[in-house]
């Protein structure tokens, strides 16, 4: 995450300033491998936190008229009086082991290679800017090759009606009916999704951030964590809605074929965006934009604030054995 020039207030190398420096493995006084469980923490209590949202925008991304789908004229209150009439509330937390299996490892990857790039590429300047945006590209690169195949799975196990009995079953069908890159259709799609969601955050959150702090700049050390998760809320919300139209291109492309929606020709973004445009008109590319701000919002917020108190954690930590 980029930080900001302020001397007192750094993200996401922020720690108490009562905890001294420690001379171990990372500029931040931890090792690799606790970057590696904060990052792990964070992301499996961010993501199980906001399952049965994450199933809304599914559910809503959908294509219309399909089995799986739901008509265009629905909202997302419709949408959730629906599926908790008909199905129940645990089918919102159905397929909510692959995120469990993809989440924790994820983050780890996307935390510990994140701190080991600013590392290697700040040269020392915690306000390197181009080193932390570099950072960003690499983390999600590295995390969402290792996500993206759980998340196909849980995406198809969110369907309504989906084939499959959990998350073995999926995997097991999936690789004898369709091969291994079934599982990364959307891989290109998503890491190219994350490039602009991650300059609008750390935009938005940096900005967020700078209001906040002059609304009350005396109390900014005692506020660093409400401070941070509003920022990182309203960040997270805006970066969301912004590239709602790729995470529609990347859900359509995880459940081709499945109860009934299409499959395409060709995985590319354009030939997806093309179809969709095609039948739904180009609203069909903000499908799912209400829940996905949802999801987002607090997702960021519950993801860098477990992930900062982990950091803490653990910096107390070593200092104590080291004492």
């Amino acid at each position: 995450m980029a930080t900001d020039a302020s001397p007192k207030y750094r993200t996401p190398d922020f720690h108490h300033p009562e905890i001294p420096d420690i001379s171990v493995s990372n500029h931040d006084g931890l090792h690799f491998y606790q970057y590696m469980i904060a990052g792990s923490i964070a992301g499996s209590v961010e993501h199980m936190a906001m399952f049965p949202v994450d199933t809304l925008k599914t559910r809503m991304q959908v294509l219309t008229g399909s089995s799986c789908g739901l008509t265009q004229s629905i909202g997302v209150r419709q949408t959730f009086g629906s599926i908790l009439k008909l199905e129940g509330p645990a089918v919102f937390y159905r397929g909510i082991g692959a995120m469990g299996l993809g989440a924790g490892p994820a983050h780890a990857v996307y935390f510990s290679v994140y701190e080991l790039g600013k590392q290697l590429l700040s040269r020392g300047d915690r306000n390197n800017s181009a080193a932390h945006a570099a950072s960003g590209v690499c983390a999600t690169v590295a995390s969402d090759a290792v996500f993206t195949p759980m998340d196909m799975v849980k995406q198809r196990l969110q369907l309504k009606s989906s084939p499959y009995k959990g998350v073995g079953d999926c995997v097991k069908r999936v690789l004898m009916e369709e091969g291994i890159t079934a599982f990364y259709a959307s891989y290109k799609t998503t890491v190219i999704m994350n490039a602009p969601f991650t300059a609008v955050y750390f935009a938005t959150y940096e900005a967020a951030k700078r209001a906040l702090m002059e609304v009350s700049p005396e109390s900014a050390d005692d506020e660093r964590s409400a401070v941070h998760a509003t920022a990182g809320a309203v960040a997270g919300g805006l970066a969301a809605v912004f590239t709602t139209p790729l995470d529609v291109v990347k859900t359509q492309l995880q459940c081709q074929g499945v109860c009934g929606c299409r499959r395409f020709s060709s995985s590319s973004i354009g030939n997806v965006v093309r179809t969709i445009v095609k039948k739904d008109g180009y609203h069909g590319l903000m499908r799912g934009w209400i829940p996905r701000m949802l999801f987002h919002a607090p997702a960021a917020a519950i993801s860098w604030s477990t992930y900062e108190a982990a950091k803490s954690f653990f910096q107390q930590l070593n200092h104590d054995n080291q004492a």
